[in-house]
C-alpha cells in the first residue's frame, strides 16, 4: 500500500490493515501541459461534495479513510484530527507509473491487476469512506470497471466515496490536479498537467459506472468541474 519511507510517517496515527500489500515507491508521473496553456497557479476553491462526504463522517470517530491524493501533511493533518485513520496513495502517478501515456496499455490484464494490487489490496470491508479526487477520469473503460469493483469490495457498506470530473465533455485532454484539506469545505487546488480523458463521463455514464452501489449525487460547479459523492 504505502512505501515504507511513508509508512513512517502514519505509524503513530494508524495500523495497517491486515494482509493489506506494500507497494514500490512512485516514480515520476507523465503528465504533459496542453499546447498553448499554461498551467494555472493554486487555488483555494469551495467543495460541496468534499463538504457532503465529510458531514459524513465527521459525528463519528475511529473511522479508516482512503485518501488517493498522495500522501500530503494537509490531509494527514486534518483527516486524523477528526480521530479518524488515513491511508494513502497517488492514485494518478499510479496510473502514470502502470500505464504510461498509452491508453491501451490499460486494456492490458496483466497490468491491471498489477495496479489493483498496488492501490487496493485491502481485505472486503475496510474502509468507511475513500477519497479518490479526479483519478478515475484518466482511466478506460476496462480499467475503471476493474477499479471500481475493487472499490466495492473494500469499502463498507454504507461508506462513502467522493471523485471528481470534469464535466467539458468535448475536451480531449483535462488537467489533473493535486487536493489539499483546509477546512471541512475549502481545497487548495493544484494542476498536474493536462492527460487525456479514457471516456466520456457525463451523468449517465457516471450512474452506469457506480451501478451497483447504492446511490450516486451530483454537485455541478462553476468552474466545469463535476463532483460524485456515491454510497455504497
Amino acid at each position: 500500500m504505502l512505501p515504507e519511507r511513508l509508512r513512517a510517517l502514519f505509524r503513530k496515527e494508524s495500523v495497517p490493515p491486515p494482509d493489506s500489500a506494500g507497494r514500490a515507491g512512485a516514480q515520476s508521473a507523465t503528465s504533459v501541459v496542453a499546447p498553448g496553456r499554461k498551467p494555472q497557479p493554486p487555488a483555494i476553491r469551495t467543495s460541496k461534495g468534499l463538504e457532503q462526504f465529510l458531514f459524513n463522517i465527521k459525528d463519528v470517530v475511529g473511522l479508516t479513510i482512503l485518501d488517493m491524493a498522495g500522501a500530503n501533511q494537509e490531509n494527514i493533518t486534518f483527516l486524523t484530527n477528526l480521530g479518524h485513520r488515513m491511508y494513502a496513495s497517488d492514485l494518478v502517478r499510479s496510473i502514470d507509473d502502470t500505464f504510461g501515456s498509452d491508453l491501451a496499455e490499460q486494456n492490458n490484464t496483466s497490468r491491471i491487476e498489477f495496479f489493483l494490487q498496488s492501490n487496493f489490496n485491502y481485505l472486503p470491508d475496510t474502509f468507511d469512506g475513500v477519497m479518490l479526487w479526479d483519478g478515475l477520469q484518466f482511466m478506460t473503460p476496462a480499467l475503471l470497471t476493474a477499479t471500481v469493483d475493487r472499490l466495492h469490495m473494500i469499502m463498507k457498506p454504507g461508506s462513502y466515496l467522493l471523485a471528481y470530473f470534469s464535466a467539458n465533455e468535448r475536451q480531449a485532454d483535462v488537467p489533473a490536479h493535486s487536493f489539499r484539506l483546509l477546512d471541512d469545505k475549502t481545497l487548495q487546488v493544484a494542476e498536474r498537467g493536462a492527460r487525456s480523458c479514457g471516456q466520456v463521463f457525463n451523468n449517465r455514464n457516471l450512474e452506469k459506472t457506480f451501478t451497483r452501489f447504492e446511490s450516486v449525487k451530483f454537485f455541478l460547479t462553476r468552474d466545469n468541474l463535476r463532483e460524485v459523492i456515491v454510497r455504497r
